[in-house]
């Protein structure tokens, strides 16, 4: 997987969750976004300090996330 250089994760940025490049957009924001059928223009033209690749890194983070699966550590 490439490395994610716009993703931030900060305790102290929207209580932890993954934001674009430290700012208050979390990853969330722009899937939902994605998800209600806006354009990456339209979301640019909402968040002018976005770029176009936070956009793309973002649904490259989520897509990466949606892979993982959690392993129960306490199996007895």
């Amino acid at each position: 997987m490439k490395t994610l250089n716009r993703i931030t994760i900060n305790p102290e940025i929207m209580g932890g969750k993954p934001c674009i490049r430290g700012m208050r957009v979390t990853v969330g924001t722009v899937l939902g976004l994605m998800a209600a059928g806006r354009s990456p223009q339209e979301i640019l033209d909402a968040y002018p300090y976005l770029e176009e690749a936070d956009i793309y890194e973002a649904l490259t983070y989520a897509a990466w996330r949606v892979e993982e699966r959690e392993i129960d550590l306490n199996i007895v």
